[in-house]
């Protein structure tokens, strides 16, 4: 069985399947920072449950804070099925494997961006990224 190459991802996307993606993304990322917001909101209660975990403790935000675990983890998968890797969820970044001139590269996209106007190479990042030219 040959090894999977990294180079090469199961899924190259065009520009426009890449666009086409958008509406999906935002819902899942928004869904993701939503799930993040609860986490942070109950992240002091559960410390304290988990504290008080060996006396009996628990906590009424437990279920929420599972919930929410769920969530930000069943949307990422999502986002990972369709091929998209996520960079930084915090920003909504997504790299699009794309092939250029031969060689796979990512589009690159930033949720709160209309559409994907940026690529970079495959071992650079966000710094990197440079405008998509006509020709891509």
């Amino acid at each position: 069985m040959a090894e999977h190459d990294d180079e090469y991802p199961d899924r190259l996307f065009s520009l426009s399947e890449a666009n086409r993606l958008i509406p999906c993304l935002e819902e899942h990322l928004s869904a993701v920072k939503k799930g993040k917001a609860v986490l942070v909101h109950t992240k002091d209660e559960i410390k304290k449950a988990s504290k008080n975990a060996q006396f009996g403790g628990g906590s009424f935000m437990a279920p929420h804070y599972i919930s929410a675990l769920e969530q930000i983890n069943d949307h990422l998968q999502k986002i990972q099925e369709l091929g998209v890797v996520v960079k930084d969820v915090e920003m909504g970044l997504c790299d699009f494997p794309h092939l250029h001139e031969g060689r796979v590269v990512y589009l690159c996209w930033k949720l709160g961006e209309s559409e994907v106007g940026w690529w970079h190479e495959v071992h650079s990042g966000y710094a990197s990224r440079q405008p998509l030219s006509s020709d891509q």
